[in-house]
């Protein structure tokens, strides 16, 4: 197999880097034994040094233990950010069990679905009116045995105040305690010691089973190892971290700050926002929810250094009216994933900040590690950048999978490697089918390798529009539409033409106090940006654009949307 991206790598990161075959666990016992006393997690104020991290999860362990988690014994968070994810996150592997990540967005037959098809026996969750009557409800109609249930303000510097808050405000259910619906507090009250489990083989060993969206029908459990996610950290350390003092562009051992904005319960957040920062003894600065103007005074307060986001988040922070006020000079690393990164915003958070914004791009198959863009190496607009150490690429023929595609034409992107899943949850059709016959993940993303090696994303396999026999990729056409000075957000989907098949119609988030503009303003700015066959036909503005848990972009909700709304007129703008 090709590697051209192997020279483009930053000095000191190899492609052929050993990456440790260990457990998350691993990582918390060295930053606990390196950095004891410095702070693991910053929440409303309350600081958690690594010692006290650790010991409460060791606590929490030894309460799950008496609950019977044990070896094949799965646990659900259904959880916001707050100290409760990182507690139960790890007091579960250390218990010997398994975690199964929920989102508190997701509609209660969606979260019952995935109770009964990953074997979930105990949930943990908190008092918040938004989550505890969706968990009660879940508690009686499904195979849950025990639910544990956390207060927001417990882990606050002053609780009762957070709690008294959030009570004037609506938010908090009155919680009945019994013999099945625990405080988690009664997780933590014993000494700490609980029955260690041997690790075995890492490899094979699952830590974690998290839901993918999926583009059609019931969302699948892919399976992450206790390597998968030890892997997937040590890439993201071998190609943002340093040892060099005097290198002020990458990051270092027990120095910095990372933010922790994005969902713990999303794979990318979970390696990138969690795991990561642990292993290099970073500070998570952990906030509930996305908050533009709080999170521009965090950057500032606490000086972060790193802040992995996704790009609807990046826009609100560079698109804000006060953004130009705050001081964001501390940022080293700031890394976009989950969706693709439009140029000019790229642009325009690094003239704010002075702080690159670096694309990159992976799945929850791949553990959220797919490509990296170097932080002190060379980077090309509109690439997500070069495979990450380990990872082996190669690109399929769209039309015969089971050969490469030819050299310099656009395939299916597939993957091998050590952070790349062991397959789905009860469902070995579907893992087979998803492997080519030498072990390669396909990932139904369509991209292209440049002769450096850095891969462009074109589509996913799914999205790909057939009009009049063109193939036609609706990342193309939004790449040209985000060139519009007035456009904050844009997809592009399919709509059915009784002529070419199908035609491109563009939904549009405006900036600020832009004015809307017509469908043939459009197609004059895009005449010489896209080709014919490409030129959107229908044009829709919103106020908002569907979003998945994590803040991305999502096609799959505004397809659902358009299919639950009664036709209207193809080329109609609104």
């Amino acid at each position: 197999m090709q590697t051209p991206w192997i020279h483009a790598y930053p000095p000191g990161v190899r492609w052929d880097a050993e990456l440790p075959q260990c457990s998350p666990l691993d990582l918390l016992a060295n930053a606990t034994w390196r950095w004891p006393e410095r702070t693991a997690v910053d929440f409303m104020e309350r600081r958690i040094s690594y010692r006290e991290l650790s010991n409460l999860v060791d606590r929490a362990a030894t309460g799950l233990q008496r609950l019977g988690v044990g070896p094949g014994i799965h646990v659900g968070l259904l959880l916001p950010n707050a100290p409760h994810y990182l507690i139960a996150f790890f007091a579960v592997l250390r218990a010997g069990g398994c975690v199964v990540n929920y989102s508190p967005l997701d509609a209660d037959e969606v979260i019952a679905h995935k109770i009964e098809d990953s074997d979930t026996d105990i949930l943990v969750t908190l008092d918040l009116a938004t989550l505890y009557p969706k968990a009660v409800n879940l508690l009686s109609r499904t195979r849950l045995r025990s639910l544990v249930v956390g207060s927001l303000g417990e882990f606050c510097e002053r609780p009762e105040a957070v709690q008294a808050r959030l009570e004037q405000q609506g938010q908090l259910s009155r919680v009945h305690y019994n013999h099945r619906c625990l405080p988690f507090t009664h997780l933590l009250s014993n000494d700490g010691h609980y029955h260690a489990h041997p690790l075995g083989d890492a490899a094979r060993q699952l830590a974690v089973l998290q839901y993918t969206g999926g583009t059609t029908g019931l969302s699948k459990g892919a399976m992450l190892s206790q390597a998968n996610l030890a892997a997937a950290v040590a890439q993201v350390v071998a190609t943002n971290v340093t040892a060099d003092t005097d290198d002020h562009r990458r990051l270092h051992e027990g120095r910095e700050s990372v933010l922790a904005v994005l969902p713990l319960f999303h794979v990318y957040a979970m390696v990138c926002a969690m795991l990561f920062p642990i292993a290099i003894g970073a500070e998570i600065v952990l906030m509930a929810k996305f908050d533009p103007l709080a999170l521009l005074g965090e950057i500032q307060q606490r000086r972060i250094t790193c802040f992995p986001g996704v790009p609807t988040m990046f826009t609100a922070l560079a698109s804000h009216p006060e953004v130009e006020r705050f001081d964001l000079s501390s940022l080293k690393v700031c890394v976009s994933g989950g969706a693709p990164l439009p140029l000019e915003l790229l642009q325009r958070f690094q003239a704010l900040t002075g702080c690159p914004l670096s694309e990159a791009w992976g799945m929850t198959e791949t553990t959220a590690c797919g490509t990296f863009t170097p932080t002190d190496g060379l980077r090309k607009p509109g690439s997500c950048g070069i495979p990450q150490p380990g990872l082996r690429l190669r690109l399929l023929d769209l039309d015969d999978p089971e050969r490469d595609a030819a050299d310099g034409c656009s395939g299916e992107i597939a993957v091998a490697g050590p952070n790349v899943t062991l397959g789905y949850w009860k469902q070995p059709e579907a893992s087979l089918d998803s492997f080519t016959a030498d072990g390669f993940f396909r990932t139904g993303d369509v991209g292209r390798l440049d002769a450096d090696g850095y891969l462009y994303i074109v589509d996913r396999t799914k999205d790909m529009l057939l009009c009049g026999g063109f193939n036609v990729y609706p990342r193309v056409i939004e790449e040209a539409i985000y060139a519009h000075p007035a456009v904050e957000e844009v997809m592009v989907v399919g709509i059915p033409d009784a002529y070419r098949g199908q035609s491109p119609k563009a939904y549009i988030k405006l900036r600020r106090d832009q004015p809307p503009f017509g469908l043939e303003q459009l197609k004059e700015f895009l005449a010489d940006r896209v080709g014919k066959h490409e030129m959107v036909q229908a044009l829709e503005f919103r106020a908002e654009l569907p979003k998945t848990a994590v803040g991305k972009l999502s096609k799959k909700l505004l397809l659902d949307e358009i299919a639950a709304t009664p036709s209207a007129p193809a080329s109609a703008s609104a």
